[in-house]
């Protein structure tokens, strides 16, 4: 069990067949974290409205944040466009679980960090929200797409690789599109004068500087299943949580393999 002062996870989307529930439960039954922040579209209303999707798995990673409640976890859910509906609700608590549009956040070194979605910084969303659901329409079949295509590339020995995720990067214009949004956070992070912002809805996962201003993205649990952590120190790190997974399935394989020779 690794243990973090802290804990940042955004974008989810419980409710959807893309949710990486599962994983994300692996994650939440390996890591412990004094505070633990939801940064937005845990779950996805969007996607419920046109049906529910809802397999034993999403309700299991709402129960292990509860359960981390009860044992004296703080959790702090920041809506984000997703999930907004949850806004009408800030600063309540629902089983213990607070819930808040912003907030700062201190680390152990000091430093202060804006906590938020990010969506309010998304042109988009705020000045043409059926566009943005269009986009939301396209980005699930292009998830969707990932699959029969993975498929047969491990048939012919292949790693994984997304579409959605190359179609991001590539695009010209979805590339210019996350550079603004990480200048809008930060420059907003800069205004507030704190030391930096930690956000999601983007599904891009980074730590980057600008102009004197730390911008962290957590990533998400639809395809990259990335966290932020903080250690004790302060310090952050990106956890990939893939990776530790394929870690641990070759290094199990590589036992197997050891005893098979002994056997």
């Amino acid at each position: 069990m690794a243990n973090y002062r802290t804990l940042f996870i955004s974008d989810v989307h419980l409710g959807t067949r893309s949710a990486q529930a599962g994983l994300l439960l692996d994650f939440l039954k390996h890591n412990d974290a004094e505070t633990i922040y939801l940064v937005g579209d845990i779950i996805d209303f969007w996607r419920i409205r046109r049906g529910v999707i809802w397999p034993q798995s999403h309700s299991d990673v709402l129960q292990k944040l509860l359960r981390k409640v009860s044992k004296g976890t703080r959790v702090v859910f920041i809506p984000g466009n997703h999930d907004e509906a949850m806004r009408q609700y800030c600063g309540m608590q629902f089983g213990g679980i607070e819930i808040e549009r912003q907030t700062i956040h201190a680390t152990a070194d000091g430093r202060r960090y804006l906590i938020t979605h990010g969506d309010d910084f998304d042109v988009v969303v705020r000045y043409a929200k059926w566009l943005a659901f269009l986009g939301d329409r396209g980005y699930e079949f292009a998830l969707w797409t990932n699959r029969p295509l993975n498929f047969i590339r491990r048939r012919f020995g292949f790693g994984y690789w997304s579409f959605s995720a190359h179609l991001k990067l590539r695009v010209k214009t979805a590339v210019n599109f996350v550079g603004e949004f990480e200048k809008s956070l930060s420059a907003e992070a800069k205004r507030r004068d704190v030391d930096g912002v930690i956000c999601g809805h983007i599904h891009h996962a980074a730590s980057s500087q600008f102009d004197g201003v730390h911008y962290v993205n957590t990533g998400d649990w639809v395809e990259s299943c990335t966290a932020i952590g903080e250690n004790k120190d302060g310090t952050f790190e990106l956890i990939r949580w893939l990776d530790v997974v394929d870690a641990r399935e070759r290094e199990t394989q590589a036992q197997l393999n050891k005893e098979l020779q002994f056997a």
